[in-house]
Formats: structure tokens, C-alpha cells, sequence
């Protein structure tokens, strides 16, 4: 993970305030992917490792609102933009970057309907694992060093096993095909990443104006 993050992760742990909105953003994310997930189902072949996904993730969004919520309770009762670190950037993050997944898929491969929605759900869940491998690790880096009672050895350890099932579904589905289509649209997500660590510093900042 770059500097860049490092260093927001530890302005946003050393204030309570940005920590719990830190917290209820993760949890919101976590919450819109496992809803994707459910919406990429198709009703009679969903499988129990795509069940197992959105309830994890579902799972998760509960644990990290939670945590939030011991810090907070106010703060993050709900999803709203006051409880939020960079509303806007967080809520379209999954959507973007489902929409050039869709997008790629139908102009490379002709992909259409349910086809269409099985080879996003594993794009974008395999993108997305990438990027947790990345934050949550680094997030629980920072929480060790300020002795927070805070672990996420849980969700790391469940994201990593998503991460390898991913892989093993985007192989069986694309074959030979699989690098081409993943080195085209992780350069998209990394820009999407960008994009939204920048926005989440802008509310950082804005909030120490108020």
C-alpha cells in the first residue's frame, strides 16, 4: 500500500471522530458489495460459495458498523452522508467500476443477461478482494501500533479465502483469457482507488476546517 494511505490511516485512528466515520464507511462498502453480490444471482444456479461471499460480506458490514458504533453511536447510526468519510466517492466505488466492468464484457465478449452478470460478480469481487488485501492489512498494521482494541484478523482472513476461490472461478470461466481481461480492468480500478483515497483525505480536511 502507498505512503499516501498509510499516512491518512493514521491522521483518521489518531481523532475519534474520523475514526468512527472510517469505521461506517468501511461497513457501508462492505454492505453495498454484499447486496451486489445478491443481485447478481441467478435463482436457480447460484452457488454456495457466491451464498457464502454476500453473507460474509453482509457479515462484515455488521461487524465494522459495530466497532464503529462502540466508538460513536451517534455518528453512525446510519449510512448517511454526515457519517461518512467522502459520501459520494464511497457510495459510487463499486458501482464505477461495475459499470466499466459491464461495459468491457460487452464489448470484448458480447456477454449478455446472466452470463453478463455471473463474469462481473467475479471480476469486480476479485478487484475488489485485491484492494481489501491492500487496506485491511495496513489498517490493522496501524490499529497494532496504537494498541487499539480493534482486530480485523477476521476479515482479513475471510478476504484472503475469497480471493483465491475468485481466482479459481475467473480461471474455470475465462481461461486463457483470464490475465488479459484482469491487467485491462485493474488499471481502471487502481485509478478509482485513487480518486476515492483522495476524496476521503478532502473530508478529512474539511472536517478540521469545521
Amino acid at each position: 500500500m502507498n505512503d499516501s494511505f498509510h499516512a491518512f490511516i493514521e491522521r483518521v485512528i489518531e481523532n475519534q471522530t474520523f475514526h468512527a466515520k472510517w469505521l461506517n464507511t468501511l461497513s457501508l462498502m462492505e454492505n453495498i458489495g454484499s447486496r451486489k453480490i445478491a443481485s447478481s444471482e441467478d435463482w436457480f444456479t447460484v452457488s454456495l460459495i457466491t451464498l457464502k461471499h454476500a453473507a460474509e460480506e453482509a457479515r462484515h458490514a455488521f461487524f465494522l458498523k459495530a466497532q464503529a458504533q462502540k466508538i460513536d453511536a451517534n455518528l453512525t447510526k446510519d449510512y448517511c452522508r454526515n457519517h461518512l468519510l467522502a459520501p459520494l466517492e464511497s457510495r459510487r466505488y463499486l458501482d464505477q467500476l461495475d459499470v466499466v466492468v459491464c461495459r468491457h464484457l460487452k464489448k470484448e465478449f458480447n456477454y449478455q443477461s446472466s452470463k453478463l452478470k455471473y463474469a462481473a460478480y467475479l471480476l469486480v469481487t476479485y478487484l475488489i478482494e485485491v484492494r481489501a488485501k491492500s487496506i485491511y492489512p495496513t489498517y490493522e498494521q496501524h490499529l497494532k501500533q496504537k494498541g487499539l482494541p480493534l482486530s480485523l484478523k477476521m476479515i482479513v482472513a475471510e478476504e484472503d479465502q475469497h480471493l483465491k476461490e475468485m481466482d479459481d472461478l475467473l480461471l474455470e470461466f475465462f481461461g486463457n483469457n483470464k490475465d488479459k481481461v484482469l491487467d485491462h480492468l485493474s488499471s481502471f480500478e487502481e485509478k478509482l482507488f485513487t480518486k476515492w483515497l483522495s476524496a476521503l483525505k478532502r473530508s478529512v480536511q474539511d472536517e478540521y476546517k469545521h
